[in-house]
């Protein structure tokens, strides 16, 4: 065979592979295409998640989109337990309070990332071993680190995944030791550290009929204990393809029935393989099959844009019902960033934000913003 055999048959191989997104090669100047959240002004505010780096301005590239782009930011890590509140009489505000700075400075509602949560606690807390102790840390924690903020953080996720699948409560430390009523005792303390503050109960799945079901009972029994909930987060960790939009609708319609506030809080469309739903950040995939990474090297236009479609129902949903939703935060600011790189398994290449590496707006920005510009 010969080398122009070779050649012939090499560009027909070219021509035959999927056609994949492959970043450019600058990042635009974001001046050049619309604001996504002044797009949406008068409907719904328009958030992302940050991590420390973007807060100090260190990521170049998030540092061009996150004040063009959003008016509402929540702390990906900085506020979990384990980062401010390390040992027992040790706090560490450091990075919370640069991480306010920012938001301030560019004039964002500022939400607090999170109260109480089984994940991501201290190991001095996971080492406690009765009641008294356990309540006096809730207490502390919550007085001390919402307390703090009163005043400057505008809204707070005071428990976060408290329930599981089929709408039960989580089998937490909290639970175990502290029984249901630690959910009521939580929301008092944070309304009264913080009387001016929003407070959220926020989930992942809480869309899905049983955990639905469980969400509602959780509120309404806060509601009857006089503890004052202001509003609900449903996460939106949903995967391109599969997204149930009919629940996400009637749970849209269900919390706001309760007179709450609904935000979507943690907005992402994972494309990669995974054989479970849902955000448990202790759930695991193990990295062994390569096939579980296809897009190290670009991705297919044609799951982009199916990730497109997706978003632009559900933004359609959202704007339905922009006279309940308060809220709609993407958990991160660009693929680069995004957690579902490293989870459930370590390493991927993961395609879930409107914004891609390299910053640039993907189909699912203009499909988005094209809703505004429809009749």
């Amino acid at each position: 065979m010969n080398c122009k055999t070779i050649s012939s048959i090499g560009i027909v191989a070219i021509l035959l592979l999927p056609a994949l997104y492959l970043p450019p090669t600058h990042v635009f100047a974001q001046k050049q295409v619309p604001s996504i959240s002044a797009a949406f002004t008068g409907d719904f505010l328009i958030g992302a998640a940050i991590n420390d780096t973007q807060a100090k301005e260190k990521d170049a590239v998030a540092k061009k989109i996150i004040p063009y782009h959003f008016n509402t930011l929540t702390p990906e890590n900085v506020m979990k337990c384990e980062n401010i509140h390390p040992t027992w009489a040790g706090y560490n505000f450091q990075q919370a309070d640069d991480y306010v700075a920012y938001a301030k400075k560019h004039n964002m509602f500022i939400v607090g990332h999170t109260l109480i949560w089984h994940s991501q606690l201290s190991p001095f807390v996971r080492n406690i071993s009765n009641a008294d102790s356990l309540r006096l840390f809730m207490q502390q924690h919550i007085s001390t680190v919402a307390g703090k903020y009163a005043g400057t953080v505008q809204g707070w996720d005071v428990v976060n995944e408290a329930l599981n699948e089929d709408g039960s409560l989580r089998p937490s430390i909290f639970l175990r030791l502290l029984g249901e009523d630690y959910l009521t005792d939580a929301f008092k303390l944070a309304a009264a550290a913080a009387p001016n503050t929003e407070l959220y109960y926020n989930d992942y799945n809480n869309e899905q009929p049983k955990k639905r079901e469980g969400c509602l009972k959780l509120i309404k029994k806060l509601q009857a204990n006089g503890a004052r909930i202001d509003g609900v987060g449903i996460q939106g960790h949903w995967h391109t393809g599969r997204v149930p939009f009919k629940d996400i609708e009637e749970s849209i319609e269900a919390y706001a029935a309760l007179g709450l506030k609904v935000m979507i809080t943690e907005l992402d469309l994972e494309v990669l393989p995974r054989n479970f739903n849902g955000a448990d950040v202790n759930q695991r995939m193990t990295a062994s099959d390569p096939a579980l990474n296809p897009y190290v090297n670009g991705i297919p236009d044609s799951v982009l844009q199916q990730q497109a479609r997706d978003y632009e129902q559900l933004f359609r949903i959202f704007l339905k019902h922009k006279d309940k939703i308060a809220r709609v935060t993407f958990w991160g600011v660009h693929d680069g960033q995004s957690w579902l790189n490293g989870w459930p398994v370590p390493g991927r290449t993961n395609y879930p934000l409107i914004f891609d590496r390299k910053g640039n707006p993907k189909p699912a920005f203009t499909t988005i913003l094209a809703l505004k510009n429809q009749p």
